[in-house]
């Protein structure tokens, strides 16, 4: 399959190449559709030849021949023969879940992860450093060394089908500091780095980079309960609060990337001055206030999925990112009717779940006139969200179609 990345010229369903505007040729519409054949199976996890021909339009010769191609590269399964009432037995296609590979690089603020997932996204390894605040040389060799160590655990066959690694990162990372707590010149030195550049170039495999907060929500609707809804506000509650929009099943980046940058948002009734959703509703709260109460917070970062028990300084924390993400959703729903707004973040899922369904009693007890119902609901893809949204942009890249409708 060729690796060329699909832009907004390319055709949609069914077209013929003279439908296409300037620079188009016959490679171009192969590769649309091979692409588009895998996403409509992706999306459906079986479909016969004859289901895939009604959904997209091709004919039935079109597509007889790419599922043909796309199962010798190893890119679909057949599954049994179904019979029907006549004619001859459909044959369920589905994708190989060692078709591809990927990487993904969470680069935190207190931690940084690696995941390795197969073609369907399942996770097949994961490692995990944590630190005091992040450094250019440590993270480039962590991405380094242990990509090269995942992938020599994978059959020899199987290694050449790496589709690169995807970084999930915040960006300006040099800006965050003084809340990490980093010296002056580590924090410096992020100021430019081309990170991306830097672990190709170390690791011999195609890059791509995207904020954090939206990986996070991109795994969230490939791989979780996004796929559920059409529309939704995500919010990713980590060291610092993000999110992301999702339009039409499809993610809105914006023109620089930087929708859904929900920490942003200023919070109502907290006196003079600015006060940003995330200088109350991120972890790094709960950090100050657990390190002020004489309590090690290394646990938030070193055992993100358990923390044990913190005491009542963790119910008070969470009573308030409720409050707060209760009136962030009222804003919100006020430019955006979004029928659902999906929250996760860097902690156990008890803790998320609790924080969701507080949030969404406030925002019920707020009763606000000229707003469309809306639920505030948890997540599913917990503490791995970033690196898991990382790891499946290579994938999605070079072998789907990402946009809305598919």
């Amino acid at each position: 399959m060729e690796q060329d990345n699909p832009t907004s010229e390319a055709p949609a369903a069914g077209v013929t190449i003279s439908t296409l505007r300037g620079g188009a040729n016959a490679a171009r519409v192969r590769e649309h559709n091979e692409r588009l054949v895998l996403s409509l199976i992706r999306r459906h996890e079986t479909l016969s030849r004859a289901e895939v021909a009604r959904l997209s339009g091709l004919s039935a010769q079109t597509v007889t021949v790419i599922m043909r191609a796309l199962e010798e590269e190893g890119l679909l399964l057949r599954g049994a023969p179904v019979k029907g009432k006549v004619g001859q037995p459909s044959i369920p296609m589905r994708l190989n879940p060692d078709g591809a590979f990927s990487i993904g690089l969470k680069v935190g603020r207190r931690s940084a992860d690696l995941v390795l997932v197969d073609f369907l996204g399942h996770e097949l390894q994961r490692r995990r450093i944590a630190y005091k605040n992040p450094r250019t040389t440590d993270i480039v060799r962590f991405a380094a060394e242990v990509s090269a160590a995942m992938l020599e655990t994978l059959p020899a066959k199987s290694r050449s089908r790496c589709a690169g690694i995807g970084i999930a990162t915040p960006f300006e990372l040099w800006n965050w500091g003084a809340q990490v707590g980093a010296s002056p010149e580590d924090m410096a030195a992020w100021r430019g780095f081309d990170l991306a550049g830097e672990i190709e170039a170390a690791t011999g495999l195609p890059t791509h980079l995207q904020n954090d907060a939206t990986a996070a929500c991109g795994a969230e609707l490939a791989l979780g309960r996004g796929r559920e809804f059409e529309n939704y506000c995500y919010f990713f509650i980590g060291f610092f609060i993000g999110g992301g929009i999702v339009l039409n099943n499809a993610i809105f980046e914006g023109p620089t990337g930087n929708a859904g940058a929900m920490g942003a948002m200023p919070l109502p009734g907290r006196g003079p001055g600015y006060t940003a959703l995330l200088d109350e509703t991120s972890l790094f709260t709960l950090e100050n206030r657990l390190r002020a109460a004489g309590s090690d917070p290394s646990v938030l970062w070193e055992h993100p999925d358990s923390w044990g028990d913190l005491g009542p300084l963790v119910t008070e924390w969470e009573d308030l990112v409720a409050e707060n993400l209760a009136m962030a959703a009222a804003s919100i729903s006020a430019v955006i009717d979004f029928p659902t707004i999906v929250v996760d973040g860097g902690f156990p899922g008890e803790v998320r779940d609790r924080i969701a369904a507080k949030a969404n009693a406030r925002f019920q007890a707020l009763g606000l006139r000229g707003l469309s119902p809306l639920e505030i609901a948890p997540g599913t893809i917990g503490p791995n969200a970033p690196s898991m949204g990382g790891a499946i942009l290579p994938i999605l890249s070079r072998f789907f179609i990402t946009q809305a409708g598919i």
